[in-house]
């Protein structure tokens, strides 16, 4: 892995982050921020960017710091593998230091940067930092030792890459004991999106709701159902309850996509 130069200057974020924002497994605190970065480079040039590590423990902490692949699995978590895979991205990245020390309830500006190749195909390169405290021993008569761990996950665009949504389908699905309103799109394109935005409802009540989809990301050649969730009027009001046949009309946007709805579901 290449060394991270010291004499780094200008941010541009590359990258999306699935993992927490923060961990805290024995004595195990630590913080970042932002959890995750997502951008757009150009080939043939080097992208450098900044994360936050805040120890928000009473003592000082010691971090080791390495990148990693990762994949979706199929609840849409990220599970994270040490090992190069085919076509990784990650020998470009540099890091600052393989480990660093934390004061006591601090923080310190943790330093990457991502070299292009000029001949880097369109595409999207991700990747992981995993930031790992040292082990600790937890448990019993079988004491193990165990790290807590959090992954910024990053995705870089490469070039022109985008990703190309298209609406397969709209239903009505369970989704955690409820039943909400769902999208199938299919990403066709060559880089990562998440839908964003509010699409309005009118429920068989005449009820006006907002629905915000599913954070998930589709990522290139995947299919995926993207739940829509009711909002509720403020924070300490109840959830919704649908009542069906239900009216959507709106639009959700990507970056420069835009997914037009327009259907009428029941259960």
């Amino acid at each position: 892995m290449r060394k991270l130069r010291l004499d780094i200057a200008g941010l541009l974020l590359a990258a999306c982050a699935l993992a927490p924002a923060g961990a805290g497994a024995q004595g195990f605190s630590a913080l970042v921020s932002p959890p995750r970065f997502e951008d757009q480079v150009k080939p043939g040039t080097v992208y450098r960017n900044v994360v936050e590590i805040s120890n928000v423990s009473g003592a000082a902490a010691h971090y080791t710091l390495k990148t990693a692949d990762w994949h979706l699995d199929a609840q849409g978590s990220a599970v994270f593998d040490t090992a190069l895979a085919p076509g990784s991205c990650r020998p470009w990245v540099g890091l600052e230091a393989a480990d660093i020390q934390v004061a006591a309830n601090g923080k310190r500006r943790y330093r990457f940067e991502v070299a292009v190749p000029a001949d880097a195909p369109v595409g999207e390169c991700r990747f992981a930092i995993l930031l790992e405290g040292d082990p600790e021993t937890v448990g019993g008569a079988l004491a193990l030792p165990v790290s807590g761990r959090i992954g910024i996950i990053v995705y870089l665009g490469v070039g022109d890459a985008a990703a190309r949504l298209h609406l397969l389908d709209t239903g009505v699905a369970q989704v955690e004991g409820r039943k909400l309103p769902v999208l199938r799109v299919r990403n066709d394109g060559n880089a990562h999106s998440r839908l964003e935005g509010l699409v309005d409802g009118t429920d068989a009540n005449g009820r006006k709701l907002s629905f915000l989809p599913s954070s998930l990301p589709l990522m290139p050649g995947e299919t995926r159902t993207i739940a829509l969730t009711p909002q509720a009027d403020d924070a300490a009001s109840a959830p919704p309850v649908i009542a069906y046949p239900l009216q959507l009309k709106g639009a959700l946007d990507w970056g420069k996509q835009r997914l037009e709805l327009d259907a009428r579901l029941s259960p």
